[in-house]
């Protein structure tokens, strides 16, 4: 229950808002949205010193679709601030995208504590590679004032020689590091800095010296992590947090016991989950490793004195190698690796995540091999660890072999968590496992061994759901065929029968302000080459070429999207703009500056612009759908998903493809009304959603704009 003290803090901050800031409108779905954060948390069970954590069955949990307009952030940041401080408890806010992160860091959470008067100190959470490691970056480049190659030629480092480049560039960031000019974060450097180079300098938690490393009171890492045990608020983003979560929580950010969340743009957290919880590696990059690593072992050995371990270390390796040689022999003769006539990268799928005939036994040996090595690599790390304690004078020697071993840890972790699940079987009746190799004919032909669950549903319900303190859930679509059903089964919290769920009204008058119109096209997209004429023929109809206002063209399909724009009328080529073809931001400028010249703009542009992109006012009054969104099951993953779905007689399409369209069409349509003065129309080419009964569906869905 809510305190007299939480009820009158949440109304007085409110109150103050309104009170200096004179064009602030307080809103009656803003204030149900804040009502409803303090209330989830409100339940939070608390657990007393010795007792058994509390049965958690999703009762400080609430799922909020919250549409435009309504002031999602500044809701769950008064609100979600106000409980957390008088709890005792952190505020984790996580977004999908960095757009929404910096929106949060520099932009509403400094007006919340301006205007409200509500005292939240606050910080950005990053992982730590995105942050270098001084004490890397100093061994590479001290040595090496005159640029030449000398320390640059350890194994672990490079696997392809550095160039001068390289070089200057990192003697650039030592030298703009050590005078304080670069804080050390890569996000904050001026120039995109290489994958391989940042990968020599990075902060790594196995290579790390930790309390021991000599540069530890500079390290961008630890400092930056220090700063986030201090503050009321981490802002995170859904990869962080779920790194967290797979590592057993409060690793890098505070314990789920202890904190509230606030997730934003939750739609993505369900795949994002699936991404986080799969693993694959390189057979190419495997290879290598295990080529560089006996040297290092000798090295080990004789720095710790553990001979023992250290052969344990090789024959494991041995053994690693021996079976992904193996691998080689069968890659090269799988008929599903064959390059197809397309020039794609050929995927060899593993039915139902079973593992081929005849290959059983290779499979568990490789994973055995791979799980030893990585058992006594570590077991070889806490010696250095204990060595650098009890040897002195050996310590910069130890220092520089124990990052550099750090890495090979990693690489092992990584073929390891592989091939675990790889090697698993799940019991009968259970979601499977997708299991899939895919070949890379580079260079090198290399191949990449893939695992992953098709459903982060379990690991987000016990990992996460079972332990937070409370959670709110939010984005501006969640619900999709009229029901949250699909997030909740995505996501896990079906199985929390107490998570509340709750539909804001948006704040717009739909009937008003937009329009929606499907033209009589005869050729469905099932047919594409006729579709595609039809959208060449019609979208001079549509969008007028000497009115300035703004056009946004949603396609599903980058061939179509490509195609309409070479082959469209010649007078209103000079007015479009192709998403890919220069920078988003560029594009967007572009766009700006042709509307304030007076002249109309349209943008072409696929998924990523049908969410996220906010063009108020004339920068958009007409959004052209043209085809639903629905997504090819091509992926494995999918293909996995899609089979089980069916050998248990349900129908993919229906269950998973639809609804999922459902939700990426409202927000395609919600590109349109961002604001309480903006108009326009919505126009669908795709007339399946008046042929097809799940088109219909997808319709009724859609904001009720005025049909014409």
């Amino acid at each position: 229950m809510l305190t007299d003290l939480e009820k009158t803090a949440i109304r007085d901050h409110y109150r103050a808002i309104s009170e200096n800031l004179p064009q602030f409108r307080p809103r009656a779905a803003q204030r149900q949205m804040i009502a409803a954060v303090a209330n989830a948390f409100s339940r939070s069970k608390t657990r007393a010193e010795g007792e058994e954590p509390p049965k958690r069955e999703g009762e400080s949990i609430a799922v909020i679709e919250g549409p435009t307009g309504v002031g999602k952030s500044l809701s769950y940041l008064l609100a979600g601030g106000i409980m957390a401080q008088t709890r005792g408890k952190r505020l984790i806010v996580s977004s999908a995208t960095v757009a929404l992160q910096e929106q949060l860091v520099h932009r509403d959470l400094p007006f919340l504590v301006e205007k409200s008067g509500l005292q939240l100190s606050f910080a950005l959470a990053k992982g730590r590679g995105r942050y270098l490691c001084p004490y890397k970056l100093y061994q590479l480049t001290q040595n090496n004032a005159q640029g030449t190659l000398a320390g640059f030629e350890r194994p672990v480092l490079w696997e392809s020689k550095p160039t001068s480049s390289d070089i200057d560039t990192l003697r650039q960031i030592a030298d703009a590091f050590a005078e304080r000019r670069f804080n050390g974060d890569r996000d904050t450097w001026p120039e995109k800095i290489p994958d391989p180079l940042w990968q020599q300098i990075t902060n790594d938690r196995h290579g790390c010296l930790k309390a021991a490393c000599p540069n530890r009171a500079e390290c961008p890492f630890y400092l930056a992590r220090d700063t986030l045990e201090t503050v009321d608020v981490v802002v995170a983003n859904h990869d962080l947090l779920l790194s967290d979560i797979a590592m057993g929580g409060g690793v890098i950010l505070p314990a789920p016991e202890n904190s509230f969340y606030c997730i934003d743009e939750a739609h993505h957290l369900a795949k994002k989950a699936v991404s986080r919880f799969a693993a694959e590696h390189s057979l190419n990059q495997a290879l290598w490793t295990l080529d560089k690593l006996p040297p290092l072992l000798d090295k080990i050995s004789g720095l710790t004195g553990k001979g023992d371990i250290a052969a344990l270390a090789d024959e494991a390796a041995g053994s690693l190698l021996d079976s992904l040689n193996e691998w080689q022999f069968h890659l090269n003769g799988e008929p599903a690796l064959d390059l197809p006539e397309d020039g794609g990268d050929p995927v060899w799928l593993w039915e139902d995540g079973q593992i081929p005939d005849g290959l059983g036994l290779l499979v568990s040996n490789t994973a055995a091999a791979a799980r030893a090595l990585l058992h006594n690599l570590s077991r070889l790390n806490d010696a250095l660890s204990a060595a650098r304690r009890e040897k002195e004078q050996d310590s910069t020697l130890i220092d520089h072999t124990a990052a550099d071993f750090g890495f090979f840890i990693a690489r092992a972790e990584q073929t390891a968590d592989v091939w675990e699940l790889l090697a698993t079987c799940p019991p009968e009746g259970s979601e499977p496992l997708a299991k899939w190799i895919e070949r890379r004919p580079n260079d090198k032909n290399d191949y990449l061994f893939h695992a992953s669950p098709i459903s982060g549903a379990a690991m987000l319900a016990s990992g996460l759901w079972r332990r937070a303190a409370g959670a709110v859930l939010t984005s501006a679509t969640l619900r999709s065929l009229g029901s949250f059903d699909l997030l909740l089964r995505q996501t896990g919290l079906v199985w929390l029968p107490d998570t509340e769920t709750l539909a804001l009204d948006s704040p717009f008058n739909f009937a008003e302000q937009g329009e929606l119109y499907i033209p009589p096209l005869s050729a469905s997209p099932k047919q594409p080459a006729e579709h595609t004429d039809a959208v060449i023929e019609w979208l001079p109809k549509l969008i007028s070429a000497t009115e300035p206002v703004g056009t946004l063209v949603l396609f599903t399909s980058r061939k179509q999207m490509n195609e309409t724009a070479m082959r469209l009328n010649a007078d209103y080529l000079p007015l479009v703009l192709v998403q890919g073809e220069i920078p988003k931001a560029a594009l967007l400028e572009r766009h700006r500056d042709a509307l304030a010249a007076g002249r109309a703009s349209i943008i072409f542009g696929l998924d990523s612009f049908a969410e996220g992109l906010d063009l108020p006012g004339e920068a958009c009054v007409h959004v052209v759908i043209v085809k639903l969104p629905f997504s090819m099951p091509d992926n494995p993953i999918e293909k996995t998903q899609n089979r089980w779905i069916e050998k248990r007689g349900g129908n993919p399409f229906i269950e998973v493809t639809v609804p999922e369209a459902g939700i990426k069409l409202i927000q395609a349509a919600g590109r349109l009304i961002r604001t309480e003065s903006d108009y326009g129309r919505v126009t669908i080419l795709d007339n399946r959603v008046l042929t097809q009964r799940y088109g219909r569906q997808l319709l009724a869905c859609l904001p009720p704009f005025k049909r014409i």
